[in-house]
């Protein structure tokens, strides 16, 4: 039996330092980006984050990318 891969769509997170709370916790938030076409590449994908990082007004603590496969027998 075969086995096929079939990868899904990309998501894309961009992870934001949004300040401390009164404990002295940092507080961040992520942003993500559903649904990228999984054939785009790497840095591509890096670029595309770094321009939107830019825009945000708190500093980027991480940016991520998830890519998820279907495995199918065949």
């Amino acid at each position: 039996m075969a086995l096929e891969i079939r990868p899904m769509p990309v998501r894309l997170q961009i992870q934001l330092d949004m300040g401390q709370d009164q404990n002295g916790r940092r507080i961040t938030r992520t942003r993500s980006l559903n649904r990228i076409k999984p054939e785009i590449s790497d840095e591509d994908l890096y670029n595309i984050a770094t321009a939107l990082a830019s825009m945000q007004s708190h500093p980027v603590v991480a940016i991520r990318k998830t890519s998820q496969f279907d495995y199918v027998n065949v």
